[in-house]
């Protein structure tokens, strides 16, 4: 090629780009590759169209080919298949990084609350290969997980406990042989595209510091992130919120490990504010350290665990009655409380405050995440509802945050958080050319939550079509049946 032509194509490159960053930066396309035919394989027309990235918050037509968004323009573009979104809020589709229902039941409920990522980063799963082997194909949403320490100890200590430990990961010291076994199948996760480590520490009191820190180490050397769940809640010392946030702080910032902190408000409580503050000033420090929380005044976990080991009612400040047993619906006693923790299942726990699951939502960087988990229709409402309920709940209905806001703290937050050590996460949670058509198109004047503590599997309204790799999960406000177009989120 002559030294004339290459500066031709050079120079209609400059162009080209240019246009399209001018374009982009207007909220507009240039013309984006179509089929053949010069259609797109689907439009969504008319919509309002927010980019949390970009802040864009426009009426715009999205063009979509096979699993790509290839065009946003102001004007009408022509598809094969075309969804009217006039009056609806199209948005990225929302990412959830702490769904441990991780099957088709939960996947359902996710859908129809705009989530097409679910993530199983606290608890996570060991070994991971069979954990991603049994979705792929299968599921509705996206989804992933982390290689968990908790699972992983399990199997090295031989606990009894399915989901979460009942006995012996909760109360073994750990050799170093067994630590050692431990740390290879952490590896082992990893290997097989995990995407960070989880921890669940307040379920393995037995695991010491050291343990922990000799975890966090190997994130560094293997460049992931540590999704946490802290060694304690309340504000009893020794043993507080605040000590728990400070022993996984002090672990980042000594090793320069990534860390998440889930769920800030049912682990910090009353001392949540000043957990926030420490996470604050922790990342201003340059510690890289993110969390979370979910928008209800409850927890939930296994009334056999050692969440519920003696002191627990100080801890939480709460009492028999505030415990609610998932299978009957029924509030406890002393007596039934004996009864079910021998029997070992689902409680919801009723002790956060109002003030606390708001001030965690109106705080902007603290990303939303369900902790959502249904079985057979019993559960907790976050399981089906958070999303519709930041959406319908606190933007419309209390304003204690922006639609824009909200939508930033569900769909491009926990992509930022991921992106780093999951490459493909760049191309969730916005909405630009080249990023995946995973799309959440709801109406912001109806949506809304319908789970609730007592009937906690309802789906929620106001969601016209969510969309997944370019393949409608929702249309007209209905699950699409037979489709399962969601994949597996992994490292390299």
């Amino acid at each position: 090629m002559s030294t004339v032509e290459l500066m031709k194509r050079a120079s209609a490159y400059s162009i080209g780009l240019a246009l399209l960053t001018l374009a982009i930066a207007c909220g507009t396309s240039p013309s984006a590759p179509t089929s053949e035919s010069g259609r797109y394989d689907l439009v969504i027309a008319n919509g309002r169209v927010i980019d949390p990235e970009s802040n864009l918050d426009a009426v715009r037509n999205v063009g979509i080919n096979g699993d790509r968004i290839v065009a946003i323009s102001a004007d009408a573009l022509e598809g094969r298949t075309t969804l009217d979104a006039s009056e609806m809020v199209v948005a990225p589709g929302f990412i959830d990084m702490h769904s441990h229902g991780q099957d088709d039941e939960n996947y359902r409920y996710k859908a129809m609350d705009g989530v097409t990522t679910a993530l199983e980063l606290e608890v996570g799963a060991s070994p991971v290969k069979d954990w991603y082997a049994q979705r792929e194909g299968k599921a509705l949403v996206n989804f992933g997980a982390t290689v968990g320490h908790v699972p992983a100890r399990m199997r090295v200590a031989g606990d009894s406990g399915t989901f979460l430990p009942r006995d012996k990961a909760m109360t073994t010291r750990l050799t170093a042989g067994q630590n050692q076994q431990l740390e290879d199948f952490i590896n082992q996760g990893l290997d097989e595209g995990a995407i960070g480590i989880g921890y669940g520490i307040a379920y393995v009191p037995a695991a010491t510091r050291g343990e922990i820190l000799d975890l966090f180490r190997l994130s560094v050397d293997r460049k992931v992130t540590n999704y946490t769940h802290l060694r304690s809640h309340g504000a009893i010392e020794p043993g507080s919120a605040i000590e728990s946030v400070q022993e996984v702080l002090a672990n980042a910032a000594a090793t320069g490990a990534s860390l998440h902190i889930v769920h800030i408000t049912s682990t910090g409580l009353s001392q949540t504010e000043t957990c926030l503050q420490l996470i604050r000033g922790a990342r201003k420090n340059g510690v890289d350290v993110t969390t979370e929380a979910y928008p209800y005044t409850a927890a939930m976990t296994g009334l056999e665990t050692a969440i519920f080991n003696e002191g627990w009612q100080e801890k939480m400040n709460i009492t028999f009655k505030d415990l609610q047993w998932v299978a009957t619906g029924e509030r406890l006693t002393q007596e039934s409380f004996a009864k079910y923790r021998k029997q070992g299942s689902l409680v919801v726990i009723h002790s956060i405050p109002e003030a606390i699951a708001r001030m965690a939502i109106e705080d902007t960087s603290v990303i939303v995440a369900s902790d959502g988990l249904l079985n057979a229709g019993k559960g907790h409402p976050r399981g089906a509802g958070s999303y519709a309920r930041v959406l319908g709940h606190y933007v419309r209905d209390q304003k204690a945050i922006t639609l824009i806001e909200a939508l930033r703290k569900m769909s491009l937050l926990p992509a930022q958080r991921l992106e780093t050590t999951v490459p493909m996460m760049k191309n969730k949670g916005r909405i630009k050319i080249g990023a995946d058509a995973d799309l959440s198109i709801f109406d912001p004047a109806k949506v809304i939550d319908k789970a609730t503590f007592d009937n906690p599997a309802q789906y929620s309204e106001g969601f016209k079509y969510v969309i997944v790799n370019g393949v409608r999960v929702v249309s007209e406000g209905k699950l699409v049946d037979g489709v399962y177009p969601g994949v597996g989120i992994r490292r390299k």
